[in-house]
């Protein structure tokens, strides 16, 4: 199995069903969790150098940090309702506490951070969405936490794919720090499935292909993308949500095409779709 792939499993002792670290990934900057709760369990955490995006994947719940309580929220069951989510920005320097008001899948996005802004709730009418590509190339995105919101260093957002399209394509990569052209961006990918026994596949390499892995991922794995491209592919009959975090020493998105397959965002290939 490849060393970029993380593979769901049930809830350990603190509820985790995955748990990435910088250690983990062998990187410098993102940390990413999954916690699954039944209502009325808890997961507290302690005040870290990390500020932290909770992104309410699926369930409702209340937050709370030493600054601020944010009551009830959530509004879908489901990532497939394709409702804009929840989410709360919790400042570097503090605590939470998360209590789960139904069954509840929270995503625990980290990065380091500097203090540079208060904890917030990131409401769904916060959040940006947009429709990108054509053709075969169609995905849906809710920006969660944009370069041009507030955050040390975070980027979060998630994704839509429909069976049959691609999506991160044409390949594109965020592997080194060189502005203006591109940043470096650390990222992982958090896959679900539906139906729920689908999967689809992920493939992350380099231009020189010192790294080519290709993988099979199913509901609620996770793809860490150290480097190079990182195109995504859905299988008939399934579709695909991924939740992304990206973190690096600049918080921009900036990234370069796969010269090869960039053609697919030309207006020759959008017009043969129409």
């Amino acid at each position: 199995m490849s060393k970029l792939l993380s593979k769901y499993h049930a809830p350990d002792a603190h509820h985790r069903t995955q748990q990435i670290t910088p250690e983990s990934a062998g990187w410098k900057y993102v940390g990413f969790q999954v916690v699954e709760l039944e209502a009325g369990q808890r997961v507290e955490m302690p005040a870290s150098e990390n500020e932290v995006c909770l992104v309410l994947v699926a369930g409702k719940a209340t937050v709370s940090t030493p600054t601020a309580t944010f009551e009830n929220i959530g509004d879908r069951m489901d990532p497939f309702e394709r409702k804009k989510p929840y989410a709360v920005y919790v400042t570097q320097g503090e605590s939470y506490c998360v209590v789960a008001n139904t069954a509840l899948e929270l995503a625990i996005c980290q990065a380091p951070g500097k203090g540079n802004y208060p904890t917030r709730l990131i409401a769904p009418a916060d959040i940006n969405a947009e429709h990108r590509g054509n053709g075969n190339n169609q995905r849906y995105v809710h920006n969660i936490l944009p370069d041009d919101k507030e955050a040390d260093s975070l980027l979060v957002v998630e994704v839509y794919t429909n069976e049959g399209n691609t999506s991160s394509y044409p390949s594109h990569k965020h592997d080194q720090d060189n502005e203006p052209h591109e940043t470096y961006l650390e990222e992982t990918y958090y896959h679900r499935l539906n139906p729920p026994q689908g999967f689809c596949l992920q493939r992350v390499y380099t231009d020189d292909r010192s790294l080519d892995e290709s993988m099979a991922v199913y509901n609620k794995d996770v793809v860490m993308a150290p480097k190079g491209y990182h195109p995504v592919a859905t299988m008939a009959g399934y579709d695909n949500y991924y939740l992304n975090v990206m973190a690096g020493p600049t918080r921009k998105w900036l990234f370069t095409w796969e010269e090869e397959h960039s053609w697919i965002n030309s207006e020759e290939y959008a017009a043969k779709h129409r």
